[in-house]
This record gives structure tokens, C-alpha cells and sequence, in this order.
């Protein structure tokens, strides 16, 4: 096989040069959809400019204000047209189906993710390793009338509040659920997560089986996740080995832990956690596969 020409230090300055020119037009057409301008004029541009033209789609459609990569895949997708494509190269069928999808396109609702499970199932290592693989994952901050323990910080672990303010927010209707446990309140403040599902960011809820009811209600479309033990067994020696706690202690969590492995069939799905690196990577495939959630 012949050896290819080495390109002289002309052509390759002048490859340089393009693809500076590339990177700058894409910014510029950033700007311009930004500032309102729409799609269809931008494709227009490719029979006069041929940075435009050797656009590719994708990188048309994520100058889009509000879409990400994994909504502009789904564009792309059901638009028909391949990633790699470049302006130049679509299709009157192609064009059309993009403008429709484009045109006016704003920032996609989030997706609700409900994580429940029974003590010492592995839910927090769960969650963070999710977090871990999904950094843009907003996790929601519940509200507790329970006092700080040490290292937990205010608006970070917990939003600390007394009791007389928790059932304000009760009252007023501010929980997407609460729930009582061991004394003490616990529940998920609203307003924050609404913002976020409203700006396109995915929530994640870690709450017990009281609260994961009441969200199947006040939020229907949200995912629903039941994260279960490999068995009984493992479950049980995964409590008594924390040997953190009493006899006593453990025997009435086992005892809770009974009740909330009976109502596994109430949610959408079951991820077994057998491993937290596979249970948070089922998860996120659910997440990606499930729909906006409804706005109340």
C-alpha cells in the first residue's frame, strides 16, 4: 500500500484555519439562536456560508437553548437524520422535520426519579454513586424537625427546621410528602423541585415507602424505583453488621423492613442491589428511558 502524502505546512495551516473558523461561526450561531433567532435561517446560511455548511446537525441542534446531548439525540432520532450529518447534506424532509422540532423549542421538563427501599438496603450508597455518574441530577434537600448531627450542614444534608415551621409548611401546603419517624418530621419541600423539573433538570427523592405514596399521588409521573435485597438473608446481615446499633434496634427495623419488602409491588420497578455500581447504572437507564413529568 502507497504511503500518503505528507501534507506540506501550507495545507496544514490551512486545515488549522478552518477549523478555527468552524468553532468561531458555531459560536456565533450559539449567540444568534440565543438572542432569538431562528433555525430556519441558520439552514439557509449553508448555500452561502461554508462554515455553515459543514456544520454538522447535531451541533446545530445543541445551539439550541435548552437542549442537552440527550435530548438532541432524540431530535436527531425523530427527525431521521444521522449525527454526522452536515447542513449541507439534508434533505427538504429533513429540514422541515427539524425546523418543526426546533422552532420555539425551550427547555424540556425534568424527570422525577423516586428512590425507596427497606433500612439497610444500601440506598445512600446507591444514591451516591448515582449522583457520582450524574452530576447534573438535582438531588432534593428534605426538610426534618430533627436536630443537625455532627457534619451535617443546614441546606446541604438537611433543611433543619422546629416543629411549629414544619407543620406551617404543611399547612400551607409546601410538602410534596412528609411523613413521621421515630418523633421526628421528615418531608420534601415542593417549590425546589419544582423549579428544577421546570428548568429540565432531573430529581432524585431518596424517601421511605409513606412518602413514595403520597408523591404517587401528588406527582403521578414520576419513576418510581424500588431498590430491593438479594434476599432476605442479605438484608438481615447487612443490618446486624453495622453494629452500630442495639438488638433491640435491629429487630424493629428488620421488623419495618418486613413491612416495606410487602409493598415492592406498588412501584414501576424493582432494581436489585447485588452491586451499587450495577443498581445505579439500571437506574439511570430507567431514568433516560422514562418521559417528562406533567407539570401540576
Amino acid at each position: 500500500m502507497a504511503d500518503r502524502p505528507a501534507l506540506d505546512e501550507d495545507a496544514r495551516a490551512r486545515g488549522r484555519e478552518l477549523a478555527l473558523e468552524a468553532r468561531r461561526r458555531r459560536a456565533e450561531i450559539k449567540r444568534f439562536l440565543a438572542d432569538g433567532g431562528s433555525v430556519r435561517e441558520v439552514i439557509a446560511m449553508r448555500d452561502h456560508d461554508p462554515a455553515v455548511a459543514r456544520m454538522k446537525a447535531r451541533d446545530l441542534v445543541e445551539a439550541c437553548p435548552g437542549i442537552g446531548p440527550t435530548r438532541a439525540g432524540r431530535i436527531l432520532a425523530q427527525c431521521r437524520v444521522a449525527e454526522s450529518r452536515r447542513l449541507r447534506g439534508l434533505g427538504e424532509h429533513q429540514v422541515s422535520a427539524l425546523i418543526s422540532a426546533l422552532e420555539g423549542a425551550g427547555p424540556e421538563r425534568g424527570r422525577l426519579l423516586v428512590l425507596s427501599g427497606p433500612s439497610g438496603v444500601g440506598k445512600s450508597s446507591v444514591v451516591a454513586q448515582l449522583r457520582a455518574q450524574r452530576p447534573d441530577l438535582v438531588f432534593s434537600v428534605s426538610a426534618t424537625t430533627r436536630a443537625p448531627r455532627a457534619g451535617e450542614v443546614d441546606g446541604v444534608h438537611y433543611r433543619f427546621v422546629d416543629h411549629p415551621g414544619f407543620e406551617s409548611m404543611i399547612a400551607r401546603g409546601q410538602l410534596l410528602e412528609w411523613a413521621e419517624f421515630a418523633g421526628q418530621l421528615y418531608g420534601t419541600p415542593a417549590e425546589p423541585v419544582e423549579e428544577a423539573l421546570a428548568a429540565g433538570k432531573d430529581v432524585l427523592l431518596e424517601i421511605e415507602l409513606q412518602g413514595a405514596r403520597q408523591v404517587r399521588d401528588s406527582a403521578p409521573g414520576a419513576i418510581r424505583v424500588f431498590l430491593a435485597p438479594p434476599s432476605w438473608e442479605v438484608l438481615v446481615e447487612r443490618l446486624q453488621g453495622r453494629r452500630t446499633e442495639s438488638a433491640e434496634v435491629i429487630e424493629r427495623r428488620l421488623a419495618t423492613a418486613r413491612v416495606e419488602l410487602a409493598a415492592e409491588g406498588e412501584f414501576d420497578h424493582t432494581v436489585v442491589n447485588a452491586s451499587v455500581e450495577e443498581a445505579a447504572a439500571a437506574i439511570l437507564g430507567l431514568l433516560d428511558q422514562a418521559a417528562p413529568v406533567a407539570a401540576p
